[in-house]
This record gives C-alpha cells, sequence and structure tokens, in this order.
C-alpha cells in the first residue's frame, strides 16, 4: 500500500450545487466517499436535507456515502441513515445517549460506524471503546456552516486520538472536516488524520478530481514525515 491509498478524500455536497446534484455527483468519480452533511436546525443552527434527499443522493452517486448527522435524538434516527444504504454513519457523540450500543446498531445493519466530537469536546473518554468505532471524526470548526476557517487548535487533540489509536492496535480512521484545503491538509495529516472532507477546494475548482488529487498527495506527503 502506498501512503496515498491510505489516504481517503471526502468531499461535501455542502459545497456543491444543489440543484445540480446529480451533475456535481458526476465530478468527484475518484473520491473515496461523498460527505453528506444532514443538519436539524436543532443540534445546529442550520437546516439541510434529511432521508428523502440522502435516499436520492444514494441511488445516484457514483461514490459511497459517508453521512455525518449533525442532529439531536441520534440514537433514534440514525439506524435510518444506515438502512438507507449509506456506507459510513457518523454521529455527534453531544448527541447520543448510548454511543456503543449505536455505534454496534449501525454496524449489525452493515454501515461503518463514525463518531464526532464538537471542537470543545475532550476524546478522552473515547480512547477505551475505539475498537467500538470504525471512524472517528474530530471537527476543525464549529459544526453548522461551510467555508469556515480551519482550527489548528484542534490538532493535539488529534494527535492524542492518533497515539492512542496506535498503542491499541486500533484500525479506526480520524476524520477532520472544516477548512480542509491545500493549504491546512498537511496540518491535519501530520496530526494523524488520514480521512479528509474537502467542501469549497473541491467543488469550488475547475477541475474537482484534480483538486481532489491534489489534496491527496499533500496529505500523504505530511503522512510520509
Amino acid at each position: 500500500m502506498t501512503d496515498a491509498d491510505a489516504i481517503r478524500i471526502n468531499p461535501s455536497i455542502l459545497a456543491a450545487d444543489f440543484v445540480n446534484m446529480q451533475a456535481e455527483l458526476g465530478r468527484i468519480r475518484s473520491a473515496d466517499f461523498v460527505h453528506v452533511d444532514v443538519m436539524d436546525n436543532h443540534f445546529v443552527p442550520n437546516l439541510t436535507f434529511g432521508p428523502q434527499m440522502v435516499e436520492r443522493i444514494q441511488a445516484t452517486s457514483p461514490v459511497p456515502l459517508d453521512v455525518h448527522l449533525m442532529i439531536s435524538d441520534v440514537d433514534r434516527w440514525a439506524p435510518g441513515y444506515a438502512e438507507l444504504g449509506a456506507a459510513s454513519v457518523t454521529f455527534h457523540l453531544e448527541a447520543a445517549t448510548d454511543p456503543v450500543r449505536l455505534a454496534r446498531r449501525l454496524r449489525d445493519i452493515g454501515a461503518r460506524a463514525g463518531v464526532a466530537v464538537k471542537p470543545a469536546t475532550p476524546v478522552d473518554g473515547l480512547f477505551d471503546v475505539l475498537n467500538e468505532f470504525d471512524q472517528i471524526l474530530v471537527m476543525t470548526v464549529e459544526p453548522g456552516f461551510g467555508g469556515q476557517s480551519f482550527m489548528p487548535d484542534q490538532m493535539p487533540k488529534l494527535r492524542r486520538l492518533a497515539d492512542e489509536a496506535r498503542r491499541r492496535g486500533s484500525q479506526v480512521w480520524l476524520q477532520v472536516d472544516g477548512g480542509i484545503s491545500e493549504a491546512t491538509i498537511a496540518q491535519a495529516a501530520e496530526a494523524g488524520a488520514d480521512t479528509f472532507v474537502a467542501g469549497s477546494a473541491v467543488f469550488g475548482a475547475d477541475d474537482p478530481d484534480a483538486a481532489i488529487a491534489s489534496l491527496r498527495s499533500g496529505a500523504a506527503a505530511a503522512h510520509r514525515h
């Protein structure tokens, strides 16, 4: 496996043209996943779309779905997104009453189970249950809106997670979401991230697949150091 093979680039459709979603999805065929942000205007102060839209994206996307649930009451709602066929479903630690039980339910349905943490949320409580999750998402902006600036002060948290995962022999993916671009991806990769959500850096480019390749090579180069 090359360094680039260990890097995943997941473009966020928050930065896509919603009216031409099928065409937009066709522009990112080299992506590993398409990142789908579901917001309920309750857990975060913004509203995007729900199961019906996710189901249509699932039916038309050439790449698997990485669904990020920024919603309340995830214990109730998250399994439904796995049942729609999403390859990965990530819920927020802050919104779950029983994160491990929910992760096991998502895996039982057939999805990868991810857990996300807001910038102010510590990750130490996840160390003993790392193997219950397939992915941990460290938010590098406050969740709720695209186009925000990357928060480098989240890198120590990410580094602690990466060190702990390595120490325990965990295969968990470490994802970052927020302000990821060619200018910031190396910082996150050096801190241990291997899965990157990028919105405007991909969909705002003239050639999204070329942007994905550039982000991938930048992260892979940082991983080697």
